[in-house]
């Protein structure tokens, strides 16, 4: 989705900044914030907290005008002057965060904290709901206040954080009703003053392992003829690493020439890519996005799925529609979790298809033809064809409905790029080691 594209897009550009793991000391006085608002999608404040001076929830008028006026939710503009304040919002999990400042601040910053903050959450609570924050909502607030000190970043570290505050288990909560405590440490947490605070110090496991998951978002934008508009390929190297001791790794790559636009954890050691093409870093424990990477040049982007759409209303009360959709430079490997959208004119009140795989259903709400093949087989080729129905006296000819694909392929980067060694240093011990690749549709769409 565009609010997908979006996100990493900034999250691009905040860590090649190396500003998004680790806010250092100059960026405080570059950012700071006075209120945040936790808003569903009602357009009810549910939360809200606030550093310097209590803001007044009108503030958020301006957002609910900004809300009223935008076709999805994740088409409200970003930032918005409200008189004094600057209101600079995201959309995630259906909820909208809306930070308030009272100066001029490098927005993507106050974003991206607002990005931590619910990735915090998520860590803590397993989702980032309305309901979750409501029955977690004295670590939220605990959590909230050890990230912000008076309106500047302070803890933004995971492993700091549940050191300071013990994730709400029920052993947790039940020792908390009996003892009184809050649950926050009184007990300076020992990576917070080291030069690696990304990992906890003294860490021990009785398997060591280390999984790494290369995930690739294809976004292509094809029009009516089949031409490629656009492709550009979204990657992540997604980390799940128990590793006892401070362990030293290095990655290497088959093809690092790939990797052009790029952007690190701020683990990675950053002179020895440029010189080597070699990752070398100490891994943070748990979950991390080693490195995030761009690639743009279609020539290199190898588009794994093709969509032959014809949808016409040129028949007075009838529309015609013919799908097909087969796999393409997939190195063999299969095509899964195939899913076809296609957002019907307003004047369709019905459809009638025949598909020769899957399954399909029509919202006549939301007027969403979706349909469902799940997985596609070499020796059948998913096809389908019917009729819509439009309501009478109603035309929609000019319609030319964007077709919005999804499916994942497990096992292939479709880049092209590869894990050739793992090592690592520093301890005696041999962990276990995996590399797993996945290719996913991002915003893929086809024009008809």
């Amino acid at each position: 989705t565009n609010k997908q594209w979006y996100q990493r897009r900034v999250r691009g550009f905040l860590l090649k900044t190396k500003f998004l793991f680790r806010l250092p000391r100059c960026f405080c006085y570059k950012m700071l914030i006075n209120s945040i608002f936790f808003i569903n999608q009602s357009g009810d404040i549910f939360l809200e907290k606030h550093w310097r001076t209590i803001v007044s929830r009108s503030v958020c008028d301006h957002f609910f005008d900004a809300q009223t006026k935008a076709t999805t939710p994740e088409d409200v503009p970003p930032i918005i002057t409200a008189n004094k304040n600057y209101l600079i919002n995201i959309y995630r999990e259906k909820i909208y965060l809306v930070a308030v400042t009272q100066m001029e601040v490098q927005p993507l910053f106050v974003i991206e904290f607002m990005h931590r903050v619910m990735d915090t959450f998520t860590e803590y609570f397993d989702e980032c709901t309305e309901t979750a924050i409501k029955d977690n909502i004295i670590v939220v607030y605990q959590l909230l206040e050890e990230m912000l000190d008076n309106g500047f970043p302070l803890a933004t570290e995971l492993n700091i954080l549940t050191e300071l505050i013990k994730p709400p288990t029920i052993l947790n909560k039940a020792v908390s009703m009996v003892t009184g405590k809050e649950g926050v440490s009184s007990v300076l947490p020992g990576s917070q003053l080291s030069n690696v605070p990304w990992r906890r110090q003294g860490v021990k496991y009785a398997n060591n392992e280390a999984y790494f998951d290369c995930v690739e978002d294809v976004d292509v934008i094809i029009d009516a003829n089949g031409n490629v508009v656009s492709a550009e390929i979204h990657g992540n190297i997604n980390c799940n690493v128990h590793l006892s001791g401070m362990p030293d790794l290095s990655m290497s790559f088959i093809n690092p020439r790939l990797l052009d636009d790029v952007s690190f954890h701020p683990c990675v050691r950053l002179k020895r890519w440029e010189s080597e093409k070699v990752l070398s870093f100490i891994p943070p424990d748990g979950n991390f996005v080693l490195m995030s990477y761009h690639i743009s040049s279609q020539n290199q982007v190898a588009i794994p799925v093709y969509v032959r759409a014809m949808i016409n209303f040129n028949d007075g009360q009838i529309g015609k529609v013919d799908i097909t959709v087969g796999p393409k430079q997939t190195l063999g490997k299969t095509v899964d979790n195939v899913i076809i959208s296609v957002p019907l004119p307003k004047e369709v009140t019905g459809c009638s298809m025949t598909t020769s795989v899957g399954t399909y259903t029509f919202d006549p709400t939301s007027k969403q033809l979706k349909w469902d093949i799940g997985k596609i087989q070499p020796l059948k080729i998913p096809t389908m064809r019917g009729t819509c129905t439009i309501a009478t006296g109603a035309s929609c000819k000019a319609a030319h409905p964007t077709i919005h694909v999804d499916f994942k392929i497990s096992q292939l980067a479709v880049s092209g790029l590869k894990v050739n060694r793992l090592d690592m240093f520093n301890e005696n011990y041999k962990p276990f080691k995996g590399v797993k690749y996945i290719t996913k549709a991002g915003n893929f769409q086809v024009r008809t």
